[in-house]
């Protein structure tokens, strides 16, 4: 089992700049396809962006391609969502999740059900 904690979340100006953090523990997210999604207030749970096993493979929900960046540390068991020129429409609470991959390990998981792990959420909150 893996374990995620999600920080980094906060309050913001439009056209700020975050990061989140999301550390693993119970096991070494080295076998784990990593990814960041989204739910804001009445609204599904979404696809921000993921990364692969590898790392070498990512991708990203249009809304937010060019102004988010996923990325992975392995050694430190962290995974990041760097997110720059932030809009009101960006504010919900952002989860991380990790998908076991086996051997698929450049394979990009996109929809919510790809994903067996979830993290309890950081709020993040852009005034325009």
């Amino acid at each position: 089992q893996v374990q995620l904690v999600e920080s980094g979340g906060g309050l913001v100006q439009a056209g700020d700049s975050l990061k989140l953090s999301c550390v693993a523990s119970g096991r070494t997210i080295d076998k784990y396809a990593m990814g960041w999604f989204r739910q804001a207030p009445v609204k599904e749970r979404e696809f921000v962006a993921a990364v692969s096993q590898s790392g070498s493979n990512s991708h990203y929900a249009d809304s937010v391609k060019g102004r988010f960046t996923i990325s992975r540390d392995n050694a430190k068991n962290t995974v990041y969502l760097q997110m720059n020129s932030l809009k009101s429409e960006d504010t919900a609470i952002y989860y991380c999740a990790a998908r076991l991959s086996a051997t698929d390990y450049y394979y990009v998981p996109t929809l919510s059900p790809d994903y067996g792990y979830w993290g309890q959420g950081t709020q993040v909150t852009v005034s325009s």
